[in-house]
């Protein structure tokens, strides 16, 4: 196939959307299928075997590393030149930027469309106390989504919200991970001694995500007073840094910044518990990356790790609005090893059935539905099984 894909974010910034974009190129390469990328300018010009248009864009001002290019944007002759067979829309602003642009030239040129919803744009926009403008961006949210011929959720609560929210032409495109990589046996002494900053015998908490308002990264300072001898990691970055930096001072806590690769792979398997405040997730790269790793996971009980996590079997859920719960599930993993021990298990055996071949392979099923539509194709929810565990 030849896909046109879309996207308000790419490298060298660092997100669970990146990683996905980037994994599904790779993907397309190895599988023999043409691709090309529009993304923000200052991305690089190709990747895997994917070329790469870059676009101008400003950074928006209450999260500079987003950059939103203009709906206005050239890019007719590029797709006519391609001659893609569909047009994939990624991204939480993409068809309110850029992927407006992509759109409706799609639309005018014929070319089926699929969009991809990634973030809770809405939820976080309440973090950022910009709650009285939810209404308004779920509107403009459905009204651009459900120009596009199918939108795709990256898991089945977030599928249920957009539903509830008068959503059209609705299916799941979930999310993978690489077990090879993420795994138990890269266990490393010296970074479990530069996570725990010298102090590997103590217990290891670990934080992966955006260093951002929204994730709630605040919730684990009260643990920190609750805890005597726990040691917190907190990989990422973000507009937040500096304040949570200032927050945790005089804590035991490690920022280490973004991490890649085996490095970040590394730092996963040398952690005892993962801990993931965050209650506005689509579904939650990083949990499934944890999981992966054979860690502990506690997350809220709320969007998207639902569709990971099984409560009591392979992480602990807690209420998604009381840090009290939060202390409470932490607490009792550390006083229970064995449970703890039990849950890494099981999550690792969760996260060995979702690797990313059989996820892009979904993806591709999505693309044939759209550009060949026919009555029992747009069947919805066409997955198996709604949560693989």
């Amino acid at each position: 196939m030849r896909i046109a894909l879309f996207t308000e974010t790419f490298l060298p910034k660092i997100d669970g959307i990146v990683n996905t974009l980037c994994s599904l190129l790779e993907y397309l390469a190895q599988q023999g299928h043409e691709s090309i990328l529009f993304a923000p300018e200052g991305a690089p010009l190709s990747y895997a075997a994917t070329r790469i248009y870059p676009l101008p864009a400003m950074p928006l001002p209450f999260y500079p590393e987003l950059k939103l290019a203009s709906p206005l944007v050239e890019i007719r002759e590029q797709l006519i030149a391609f001659r893609p067979d569909v047009v994939h829309l990624l991204n939480p602003l993409a068809l309110v930027g850029a992927g407006m642009a992509g759109l409706s030239q799609a639309q005018a040129l014929g070319i089926p469309t699929v969009a991809s919803f990634h973030t809770d744009i809405a939820g976080f926009a309440e973090q950022w106390g910009l709650g009285f403008l939810d209404e308004a961006i779920w509107a403009l949210l459905r009204w651009t989504y459900n120009k596009a011929d199918l939108t795709l959720a990256p898991s089945f609560a977030t599928l249920y919200e957009l539903e509830r929210r008068s959503f059209e032409h609705l299916d799941v495109w979930t999310r993978g991970v690489d077990s090879a990589r993420f795994n138990p046996a890269r266990f490393s002494e010296e970074w479990r001694w530069r996570l725990s900053d010298g102090n590997p015998d103590a217990p290891l908490l670990l934080y992966v995500g955006r260093t951002s308002t929204e994730k709630r990264i605040d919730w684990l300072r009260p643990l920190m007073d609750a805890l005597p001898g726990v040691r917190l990691a907190i990989v990422g970055d973000g507009p937040a840094r500096d304040d949570l930096e200032r927050l945790f001072a005089g804590t035991a806590t490690v920022f280490t910044g973004y991490l890649r690769g085996d490095d970040l792979a590394y730092a996963y398997a040398s952690a005892d518990v993962f801990v993931f405040p965050s209650h506005k997730e689509t579904l939650g790269n990083v949990v499934l990356e944890a999981m992966a790793s054979g860690l502990p996971v506690v997350a809220a009980g709320s969007g998207g790790p639902l569709d990971l996590i099984a409560d009591g079997k392979n992480g602990l859920l807690f209420e998604p609005t009381d840090p009290d719960d939060l202390l409470r599930c932490v607490r009792w993993l550390l006083q229970h090893p064995d449970l703890a021990q039990r849950l890494g298990v099981e999550a690792r055996r969760t996260a060995e059935h979702r690797e990313w071949n059989y996820v892009h392979d979904q993806l591709l099923a999505h693309y044939q539905r759209v550009c060949l539509p026919t009555e029992a194709s747009f069947q919805m929810y066409s997955y198996p099984d709604k949560v693989l565990r």
